[in-house]
């Protein structure tokens, strides 16, 4: 979608696609756009970039019992939605997401988390799991607009969420008008 005038995209203009080997690249760019606070909210430790092992194991997506969503906004990575299958528990999977911090509470998570949501429920799994650090207002608040009914089991020192799927409450965002973009940040239509 192109963008007119001085504004800056809009949650339409972001493409999510399941990640690929291609993404690696753009997945360590992505880091540039990430505060030490979205870093540690999504890591539990205060790393100054995405972890090698994290990215090691992005590169190792079997996409069935491991499988990733990227956000990809003109080539470039803008968030990454993924689960892993417990191995126990084949029915459940951990679920993590990741949004640059010019995203956040803009609604590409929660569109990140449905879409990959209705692919693990064709994959049997009934049932995400999720940690979150309780300072982490907005995934908190996330987690109750999907789940309305979700509690949190909040042992060790962050708050773990067991979430039913399909996502009782989940419906697409709706578009949003378009944030203006600071002066002379204009952008080629792409």
């Amino acid at each position: 979608m192109a963008h007119i005038g001085s504004c800056a995209p809009a949650l339409d203009d972001v493409r999510i696609r399941p990640y690929g080997v291609g993404d690696d690249d753009r997945l360590r760019r992505m880091s540039e756009r990430l505060s030490r606070n979205s870093l540690y909210s999504r890591f539990f430790s205060g790393t100054p970039r995405l972890p090698e092992p994290y990215l090691a194991a992005m590169r190792r997506l079997d996409h069935w019992d491991r499988e990733a969503m990227v956000a990809l906004l003109d080539g470039e990575a803008v968030g990454v939605a993924e689960y892993c299958r417990d191995a126990v528990r084949p029915h459940r999977a951990e679920i993590a997401v990741l949004i640059s911090d010019p995203w956040q509470r803009r609604g590409l998570g929660s569109r990140m988390v449905g879409y990959l949501a209705r692919l693990a429920e064709r994959r049997g799994i009934t049932e995400f799991d999720a940690d979150v650090i309780p300072t982490n207002r907005e995934a908190v608040l996330a987690i109750r607009s999907g789940w309305p009914a979700s509690r949190s089991d909040g042992s060790g020192g962050s708050a773990r969420f067991r979430l039913p799927l399909p996502i009782p409450a989940w419906t697409p965002v709706p578009v949003q008008a378009p944030i203006p973009a600071r002066a002379g940040a204009e952008r080629v239509p792409g």
